[in-house]
């Protein structure tokens, strides 16, 4: 197999494996991620957050504050990473993250479980959807010792 085509293969995994985990509910760890932001010191920091929804390696949704930490964060630098990790696999994306506070945006992304911090209603001004965009990838898989590294 040529390498152009295993490393397709390896997106299309990764991609399939994210997509699996944009729930909720879910046992251990499914459905989170780590974002990794910027203070405004400069230093990187993180913070495990459930997927909202995912279109593979290109972008994934996350549901915060509209006034909290991460929002403030965002407005100061928008460069972000993502990683999702176990003992079978290792998924870096890097890129941009911004804002989306569009009413629209945010009944695509409501979940039931949000009704506990927000109220019953995605109009609750008080949250917002943060998509983030990859613009790169480190990929691998433990099972079969395959790893894929590209930009987007």
């Amino acid at each position: 197999m040529s390498d152009a085509k295993r490393h397709e293969e390896i997106i299309a995994r990764t991609s399939a494996l994210i997509n699996s985990k944009k729930d909720y509910i879910g046992d251990g760890m499914a459905g989170y991620a780590v974002l990794s932001l910027i203070d405004d010191q400069g230093y990187p920091t993180s913070a495990t957050m459930t997927i909202s929804k995912a279109d593979g390696i290109r972008w994934l949704t996350f549901l915060t504050d509209t006034d909290g930490v991460k929002a403030k964060r965002i407005a100061r630098c928008n460069k972000a990473c993502v990683c999702l990790s176990s003992s079978e696999y290792h998924i870096s994306l890097t890129g941009t993250v911004e804002i989306i506070t569009d009413l629209a945006v945010k009944k695509e992304n409501w979940q039931d479980t949000l009704t506990k911090y927000y109220g019953a209603e995605h109009t609750d001004p008080d949250w917002a959807v943060l998509r983030f965009t990859a613009e790169t990838y480190n990929l691998y898989f433990a099972d079969n010792d395959s790893e894929a590294k590209g930009s987007l």
